[in-house]
């Protein structure tokens, strides 16, 4: 059995509910018995939607269903399974997608291009669409403001404890609340969204600004975190919003400029980077969480390109696993990014112990000092590479036997 995270909270925070949005999970025996895996959200009509989604060229059936409905920019249901992540399935995964759409769609009386799918688990195996569609009238009965923990857990595949948020902000003096889910231990290396992540919101906001709020918020957040280095064929991260603060004087905000905005826009980011960063602290067989710092760079996108060589470098990970000191694998991994970095003003830190400046070792650097910060669990690597003033932070955790463990028998 897998050992729990030792980063899992000790309580799980309790998602308060958002008007407008209700949820139902149940087992529908997608691969495994015995454990929930069938999600349904609905939304009350008028709600709007934003997503990205991932980049990966062999992308899953819900992924190219989500990219062909979302300029509709409306919702009123989302469905997520886990087990089967309906990729790589051909003619019978887009089959699949389409029987679940329209199977939702019939039970809520709405479009099916109002449906949003979303699957996860195991690549090339066929989704027997039967075993949601035959539960849907039971979910949409069941489906309830409070089922926000359910669904969090009925979306885990390797995690090993369920991921949630929540924030609050104010729209021109009202409140609003965004809570979060997600879900991902493997497979992790975001390109343009994440592993599976669902943001719901009571602000009305229309698709495009919200879609204009998202994108920067997943790359300052799900885009910079990596387990493995391995890009899912299945990344989606959809934001809803209800609309539904309205009816307490919240305006509907139709520019992505409005200034009545700012508030929401940095508790959005927030709630991306706490999901994210509970990814990261569930990433397969970990035992240290790594926050990769870099600046000096020649511009920040120059910088995260260096900070996630560190990040997904296997001899860097597996350092951090042995709590080795190892910091010329960090100049390797900064040497093989492919920018610009000058090695005569190179310098290291792990913590606030100066490691290396100048391109050499630091006269004040002790190896013993370097060990025994190493066998923190929360590490701090920092890197100047002294060539601009481009900056960027990364998260990542470390790669021990246990990973290795957990993905040779994936299957089994």
């Amino acid at each position: 059995m897998t050992k729990i995270s030792p980063f899992a909270p000790a309580v799980l925070p309790a998602l308060p509910p958002i008007e407008g949005v209700k949820l139902a999970s149940c087992e529908a025996g997608i691969r495994y018995k015995g454990r929930t895996d069938l999600l349904l959200a609905t939304f009350d009509p008028g709600t709007t939607v934003a997503g990205v989604l991932t980049q990966s060229k062999t992308s899953s059936a819900p992924v190219e269903w989500c990219r062909t409905h979302l300029g509709h920019g409306m919702a009123r249901a989302l469905v997520v399974n886990s087990g089967t992540s309906n990729a790589f399935t051909g003619k019978l995964g887009e089959a699949a997608v389409k029987a679940t759409a329209q199977g939702t769609a019939d039970a809520l009386g709405c479009l099916p291009a109002d449906v949003y799918l979303a699957s996860t688990g195991v690549i090339g195996e066929p989704l027997k669409a039967e075993r949601i569609t035959d539960r849907l009238a039971e979910l949409t009965a069941a489906c309830v403001p409070e089922g926000f923990e359910g669904a969090a857990r009925a979306i885990m595949t390797t995690d090993t404890f369920p991921k949630l948020a929540t924030r609050t902000a104010e729209i021109d003096g009202v409140e609003v609340t965004l809570n979060g889910i997600a879900k991902g231990a493997g497979m992790i290396a975001p390109d343009m969204a994440t592993m599976l992540a669902f943001l719901f919101t009571d602000a009305a906001i229309e698709p495009k600004v919200l879609q204009s709020l998202l994108k920067p918020a997943a790359e300052r957040s799900f885009n910079s975190v990596t387990v493995d280095g391995d890009t899912s064929t299945s990344d989606t991260l959809l934001l809803f919003a209800t609309g539904t603060a309205t009816k307490r004087g919240a305006p509907r905000i139709g520019l992505a400029d409005d200034e009545r905005l700012a508030g929401f826009r940095e508790a959005l980011e927030d709630l991306c980077l706490d999901l994210a960063l509970q990814v990261v602290k569930d990433g397969e067989g970990l035992t240290k969480f790594a926050e990769i710092r870099v600046a000096g760079a020649e511009s920040d996108e120059a910088a995260k390109v260096i900070a996630k060589s560190i990040a997904n470098s296997p001899l860097v990970k597996t350092a951090l696993a042995g709590e080795d000191p190892n910091w010329g694998r960090i100049v390797m991994a900064v040497g093989k990014a492919g920018e610009r970095a000058e090695r005569d003003r190179l310098s290291i830190r792990f913590g606030d112990i100066l490691v290396a400046e100048n391109g050499q070792v630091a006269d004040s650097y002790r190896e013993e000092d370097g060990a025994d910060y190493m066998k923190q669990a929360e590490l701090v690597i920092s890197v100047d590479v002294g060539v601009g003033e481009g900056v960027s932070r990364v998260w990542t955790c470390d790669l021990t036997k246990e990973y290795v463990a957990i993905n040779a028998d994936y299957r089994s």
